[in-house]
């Protein structure tokens, strides 16, 4: 096996797919991840990440540039990208008329492991992921949270260096999200692997990763740890909703301490330095102006205010293909059962 720099597990340069000759879904990204990281895509739906995920793991070419994983080519040297490492992705491609371990049993015939070998192991993941009482029930009895853990179980079979979730919570109750983030982190923990994690939730990827690579309209606008990335913005977060229908934005703006103001409907999006005393300040000012105030919230960024500041916008549900739309609503339904 190749010898690889630890800085570069994955690396990735001008990666770019073009469906159709003029429908730019990856547009020239360029990053890498770090040996035993959990490296975050993070973006709305349609943004590219699935795109990019399908390339890393071979299951599309690229239209331009290049990318390699533990060193191997993902276009030149795919079969040896493919046997080291693990995919889950975000549709459920267990087959609901097996039973849980005869599912991972499958997947590990497709990798060509021994079966005493994969025996052993397909035992060792269904008590990691606890399901070992639901082994022999057949997929379709299990609940969201349950099939999204076989996906896991199904994913490390063949004790992958580098996990690709694409994902990994998509349509799960918060509850079952929670705990599902528990069970990666267990995983990542008992086998030090690099994990690549694509999401649009902003609360998963905050708790789960390393580092995080926001990505809009298929280009990478800003990347680093969720803390380098909420210190970027240089200040605190306040909210402010107004009775009246005016605009309001100058006045806010003109208050001391404010370095930024965005105007949605009657709410206004405020960056501020000290923030505990700029916000009284805005509520005097409106007030001696003649408005009122019906809501105010002060917080510390969140990744919301960091989408916000690098792309002008609130996350939004981008549309997409028909075929990613099916994909996205059966996998919702599946969860749902």
């Amino acid at each position: 096996m190749k010898s690889v720099v630890a800085e570069e597990v994955i690396k990735v340069e001008e990666l770019t797919k073009v469906f159709n000759k003029n429908l730019v879904a990856v547009d020239h990204v360029t990053f890498s991840v770090r040996e035993g990281e959990f490296f975050g895509f993070l973006g709305p739906n349609g943004a590219g990440k699935t795109t990019t995920i399908k390339m890393l793991t071979t299951a599309l070419k690229p239209t331009e540039g290049r990318a390699s994983v533990l060193g191997y080519d993902i276009i030149g040297e795919a079969n040896m990208v493919r046997r080291v490492i693990g995919v889950v992705h975000q549709e459920y491609t267990a087959d609901e008329d097996l039973t849980g371990y005869e599912n991972i049993m499958l997947c590990a015939d497709l990798y060509g492991i021994p079966r005493d070998v994969a025996k052993k192991r397909a035992l060792e993941l269904l008590e990691l992921v606890e399901l070992s009482a639901f082994k022999d029930k057949r997929v379709e009895t299990y609940s969201g949270g349950m099939r999204r853990r076989l996906e896991l179980a199904c994913g490390l079979i063949n004790r992958p260096r580098v996990l690709f979730l694409d994902e990994p919570t998509l349509g799960l109750d918060v509850q079952t999200r929670t705990a599902t983030w528990d069970y990666i982190r267990r995983l990542k923990k008992e086998y030090g692997m690099t994990i690549f994690m694509t999401t649009h939730y902003m609360e998963e990827a905050d708790a789960l990763c390393d580092r995080i690579a926001i990505i809009d309209h298929g280009k990478i606008v800003v990347s680093g740890s969720p803390s380098e990335l909420k210190d970027s913005l240089g200040g605190d977060i306040i909210t402010i909703s107004i009775k009246e229908n005016a605009n309001v934005t100058d006045l806010i703006r003109s208050v001391e301490h404010v370095k930024e103001v965005t105007n949605i409907g009657n709410s206004y999006w405020i960056k501020a330095e000290l923030g505990e005393v700029t916000a009284p300040l805005i509520i005097e000012t409106l007030r001696k102006k003649g408005y009122t105030v019906t809501r105010l919230s002060l917080t510390e960024p969140t990744l919301n205010e960091v989408y916000m500041e690098y792309t002008g916008r609130s996350m939004r549900d981008a549309e997409e293909s028909k075929e990613a739309f099916r994909a996205y609503r059966i996998t919702l339904m599946r969860a749902r059962k």
